[in-house]
C-alpha cells in the first residue's frame, strides 16, 4: 500500500464472515486502517436498522459490502455510501448474475445480486467500484454449510453428478483487497473461481484422501432434500430456497473456469486439493 493511502479508513461489511473476515485481516497485514462492521461493534452496523449505517460510515474512504441475502439493501446502502464521501465500493456479488435462468424463480440471493450489482453500476463517475463474482468457496467444506455433514461422514444434497470450480476464499479476499488498495480495477467485474471442476463426490473423494476418513456423497432428489431440512427444523421457504441454491450445480452452469484470479494478481488461483491439504493439516475436520 502506498503511504498517500494509509489515513484511508476501510469498511468491511460482512467482516466477522468467510470472505469479509479474510479481508480484513489481509488489510491490516498491508498496513491499512480497517473499520469492521457488525452488530456487535463500535460503532454498531445492522444492514436492517439504518439508523446505524451513518455512524459506521464516518470518515470511511472504502468500502467492501458482502450484501445481506434476500433483501434489496445493497442500494440504499451504497448510495449512502457514496452520500457519506466514500470513493471506492467493492462488491461481492455471485456467479451467474448475467445468466437467465441461473438462479432460479425461488432464488434469494439471486435478486439482491441483480440489484446490488445494478445499483453499483449506476453510481456516480465520482466513485470507483469492483464487482466479484466467485463460483461456490472451497470453504463451504471447512467452514460453512458443508462442514457438519462432512465431519459426520455424509454430504446428502440434490446436487446430481453436476461440477463446481470451486474457488478459495483467500484467493477471493486477495482479489477484493487488491480492488480497494490498487488503481486499475474501477469499473471491473471479475469472475472467481479455482482451475477446475469437481463434482461433489470427487471433491469429497480429495477430502477423504487427506483426513483417511471416508466422507461420502448421497445425491438426493430436490423434494428429499427439502423433507430432509423440513425435518431438521428449518421452514418450507429456507428449504426451498437452500434447494434453489443448489440448482445450479445440478444443472451444470457451475463448471466453467474464470480467470479472474489471474488477471487480478498475476498467478493461478489456488487448487481445491491445495485448500484440502491445508485444512487438514489445521485438523479443521478432526472428529472428537
Amino acid at each position: 500500500m502506498s503511504d498517500d493511502k494509509r489515513d484511508e479508513l476501510i469498511l468491511v461489511v460482512g467482516g466477522t464472515g468467510t470472505t469479509g473476515g479474510r479481508v480484513a485481516a489481509l488489510l491490516r497485514e498491508r498496513g491499512a486502517a480497517v473499520r469492521v462492521a457488525s452488530r456487535g461493534g463500535e460503532p454498531r452496523f445492522d444492514w436492517t436498522d439504518r439508523t446505524t449505517w451513518d455512524g459506521v460510515l464516518e470518515g470511511v474512504t472504502a468500502v467492501y459490502v458482502v450484501p445481506f441475502d434476500g433483501r434489496s439493501l445493497t442500494r440504499p446502502f451504497v448510495e449512502r455510501a457514496v452520500a457519506r464521501g466514500v470513493a471506492r465500493i467493492v462488491l461481492l456479488s455471485g456467479r451467474g448474475v448475467d445468466v437467465p435462468g441461473y438462479a432460479g424463480e425461488a432464488s434469494t440471493a439471486g435478486p439482491t445480486h441483480v440489484d446490488g450489482e445494478a445499483a453499483v453500476r449506476a453510481l456516480g463517475a465520482g466513485t470507483m467500484w469492483t464487482i466479484v463474482r466467485p463460483s461456490w468457496f472451497a470453504q463451504n467444506f471447512s467452514e460453512g454449510f458443508f462442514l457438519d455433514a462432512v465431519l459426520a461422514g455424509e454430504l446428502r444434497l440434490p446436487a446430481g453428478d453436476g461440477a463446481a470450480s470451486f474457488v478459495d476464499a483467500d484467493d477471493i479476499a486477495a482479489v477484493a483487497v487488491a480492488a480497494l488498495t490498487e488503481d486499475g480495477h474501477d469499473g471491473r467485474t471479475y469472475e472467481l473461481s479455482g482451475p477446475r471442476a469437481l463434482t461433489i463426490a470427487q471433491a469429497l473423494a480429495e477430502i477423504s484422501a487427506a483426513t483417511g476418513r471416508e466422507v461420502r456423497y448421497v445425491p438426493l432428489s430436490p423434494g428429499e432434500f427439502m423433507a430432509e431440512l423440513r425435518e431438521q427444523g428449518l421452514s418450507a421457504a429456507e428449504a426451498a430456497d437452500f434447494a434453489e441454491s443448489l440448482s445450479p450445480l445440478r444443472r451444470g452452469l457451475d463448471s466453467h473456469v474464470s480467470d479472474g484470479v489471474r488477471r487480478v494478481l498475476g498467478r493461478e488461483p489456488r487448487d481445491f486439493r491445495d485448500f484440502v491439504k491445508s485444512a487438514a493439516a489445521r485438523e479443521l475436520w478432526r472428529t472428537p
